[in-house]
């Protein structure tokens, strides 16, 4: 038998031909979500457990006991713009989310100064304001204390739907008798002879605030315009009860970029926000 013929041999493979692309695993985008709203809750309760995010939810600290959230909490202010700027680059925050109350226009001012510092995106959970309908009779008022002067000079029960920080404004108002719906007590403070208080957290009932301005004999609502759903049913019971309601429009609060729920928030989040190098 002849010799077989030579089988040329496979080549060797190459490193070159081996290699594949190596996927880099990003880390948790770092998040601060400056709180105290139905909408802080619900963005908590969204990206809770997300592995995309690692968020920490900041409390001004205004009420001793806040509703149990299910990420990791802090409490206090941060001590201005400078300081928040600082807290971010320490911390390695990657994004901030505001969702402070529409009349939070102090934090929202250094939220937005402290970003720019720092150079961290910023989006703001802008909710609609309230707008008055049929049947209702508004009066507006740039501030409490002259919702306060609004009222007149005769004697008028009035319902506060305003918060305790407020209240003060109305001790100029001394011949009114008041009825005052908050969280927790007033701090010391000149506060109106005549006050009651009741101790109680949104979100209201229409039926039971109709109750409410019938048993206190309510001539009229003051409010703040902060929108939502936790406390209209009170401007809702105005409107049934055909009494007028001293509106305090709000104030210009300084925003980053603007998102309507905290559904738009994370989708902010996840696909908009530009993530710093030190994300990576």
């Amino acid at each position: 038998m002849g010799d077989n013929p030579a089988i040329p041999s496979s080549p060797m493979p190459t490193m070159d031909s081996q290699r594949v692309p190596v996927q880099f695993a990003r880390s948790a985008m770092r998040v601060l979500i400056l709180g105290g709203t139905t909408e802080a809750s619900q963005l908590a309760t969204l990206i809770a457990g997300d592995p995309r995010f690692d968020a920490i939810l900041s409390l001004a600290g205004r009420t001793s006991a806040p509703k149990t959230q299910p990420l990791r909490t802090r409490t206090g202010g941060f001590g201005g713009a400078a300081a928040l700027a600082q807290w971010l680059g320490d911390e390695k925050i990657e994004a901030v989310i505001d969702a402070t109350h529409p009349f939070a226009d102090r934090i929202s001012a250094n939220a937005v100064a402290a970003c720019r510092q720092a150079g961290v995106p910023l989006a703001s959970i802008v909710r609609p304001q309230w707008r008055a309908q049929t049947g209702d009779r508004w009066q507006s008022a740039p501030s409490a204390e002259a919702a306060a002067i609004a009222l007149g000079d005769r004697p008028r029960r009035v319902f506060l739907g305003l918060g305790r920080q407020e209240l003060s404004a109305f001790a100029r108002a001394q011949q009114h008798h008041y009825v005052a719906r908050v969280i927790e007590p007033p701090e010391a403070s000149p506060l109106p002879r005549h006050l009651a208080l009741l101790q109680a957290r949104g979100p209201f009932d229409r039926d039971a605030e109709i109750k409410l301005f019938k048993d206190e004999k309510i001539d009229v609502v003051v409010s703040k315009n902060s929108g939502g759903s936790a406390t209209y049913a009170k401007i809702e019971a105005a409107r049934v009860l055909q009494l007028p309601v001293i509106m305090i429009a709000r104030p210009n609060k300084p925003a980053g970029h603007t998102v309507a729920s905290p559904e738009e928030a994370v989708a902010w989040l996840a696909h908009e926000a530009p993530r710093s190098p030190r994300g990576v």
